[in-house]
């Protein structure tokens, strides 16, 4: 009889729940009997709807999301695109994280080896000169080099373009200069230059004349005079080309000059800024021991550098790309090292003036800041001087201190 009691019970409470089932808005509900709520887009559930009611929270902004409402799924962390591969969409409380469909222009997927990841946007290969793109940089293969054919010529370093078709020959009123190589087209020139055409207006010269024997005798028979007039340069094109050796020559030698006369410019700025480290090295206290007799023969420049450190750091006037190696290394690394505040290479370009689009170009690669340096220090006015105090506008005082680290003194005895 008890059994019976309890069975019966039981059918009441099942017939009760789905009832309440059917009541509900979304047709779930709580032990308790009562409709679970639901927790609406950007919120997820922290306890999920079962013995108690639903408790929801809120997701957190591009770390974790949810799309639907639901009385039981919790906020789902974002996801992260492939390494390189640029992000469409950030992640919002309401959606996860959209990535492009390919890699920028210019890169390919790689399809990973044991170097290289799988979904890495590598850079294209470049074909030199002299070489085409059998088969162009694609968004899922690299490019495919070949040299040029015989007939075929590339003038450009390029991912995409191919060996181009050699122009046959030069036209009619053209002479050639030089035929088709695989680093240049067929060079043709006209064979009628301006430089040695008449002017239009000019007077024109009677030509010589030669008398005949007859009138020279007073014959009187004028018909029977004979003229030689020498051919004119016109009438002959192919003396075009002496003259376009002539002005080449003339060309090349006022290069030569003009690389003389800066060499020359060049060992002067030397020799003076030569004699000036000797001036202000000989007022200094280290300068008086280099007139000792002691023997002993000391680097001017690197006491220099110690004496300029004894008076307190100062920034170098001197350029960027003369610094030496290990000192450029070693600030690339520091500024490649994770900080705290973000004062990495990616600060330090937008303070020198980089866009964002060429900071994020720039990221793609596996050195982002020698990549960077190398770039800058190709500019005019790349000096230390410069760096060091776009460096102080970030914060980095560190790396200015190891730019800035003294040359130990080198001696002789």
């Amino acid at each position: 009889m008890k059994r019976t009691g309890s069975f019966v019970l039981a059918l009441q409470l099942l017939a009760a729940k789905l009832l309440a089932h059917q009541g509900c808005e979304n047709g779930e509900v709580a032990w308790s009997g009562e409709c679970c709520a639901l927790c609406p887009p950007g919120f997820g559930a922290r306890v999920p709807c079962g013995s108690n009611n639903t408790i929801c929270e809120p997701c957190q902004e591009s770390v974790t999301f949810s799309s639907t409402a639901s009385a039981t799924d919790p906020c789902r962390p974002c996801s992260t695109c492939p390494r390189q591969l640029p992000i469409r969409d950030s992640c919002t409380v309401t959606r996860d994280t959209l990535c492009a469909t390919g890699c920028p222009r210019g890169h390919y997927l790689a399809p990973g080896n044991g170097t290289q990841p799988q979904g890495t946007c590598a850079p294209c290969r470049v074909c030199e000169e002299g070489f085409g793109a059998a088969q162009e940089c694609k968004p899922g293969s690299d490019t495919e080099c070949q040299k040029c054919p015989e007939g075929f010529y590339s003038e450009v370093k390029s991912p995409y373009e191919p060996c181009l078709l050699c122009r046959r020959e030069c036209g009619p009123k053209e002479v050639m200069i030089q035929p088709c190589t695989p680093l240049s087209d067929t060079l043709c020139m006209d064979k009628e230059l301006h430089i040695l055409k008449r002017p239009e207006g000019a007077p024109q010269k009677d030509p010589p004349r030669k008398t005949a024997p007859q009138e020279a005798e007073g014959s009187g028979a004028h018909n029977a005079s004979s003229e030689f007039v020498p051919s004119l340069v016109d009438d002959h094109p192919n003396n075009i080309i002496p003259v376009y050796c002539s002005i080449l020559a003339a060309v090349v030698v006022g290069l030569l000059a003009y690389v003389g006369f800066k060499s020359w410019t060049t060992c002067q700025q030397k020799h003076q800024l030569a004699k000036a480290r000797m001036g202000e090295l000989a007022s200094s206290p280290e300068g008086e021991k280099l007139h000792g007799d002691s023997g002993v023969f000391l680097d001017t420049h690197s006491l220099q550098e110690q004496h300029s450190l004894n008076k307190g750091p100062r920034a170098d006037a001197r350029l960027y790309s003369s610094l030496a190696h290990p000192l450029q290394e070693g600030a690339e690394q520091m500024l490649e090292a994770p900080t705290p505040c973000g004062k990495d290479w990616r600060s330090l370009a937008q303070h020198l003036g980089y866009p964002d689009e060429t900071i994020e170009t720039i990221g793609w690669g596996e050195a982002p800041a020698h990549t960077l340096l190398s770039d800058w220090s190709a500019q005019e006015g790349a000096t230390l001087e410069a760096l060091c105090q776009a460096l102080a506008a970030i914060q980095r005082g560190d790396v200015v201190d190891h730019l800035n680290a003294p040359l130990e003194v080198s001696s002789m005895v």
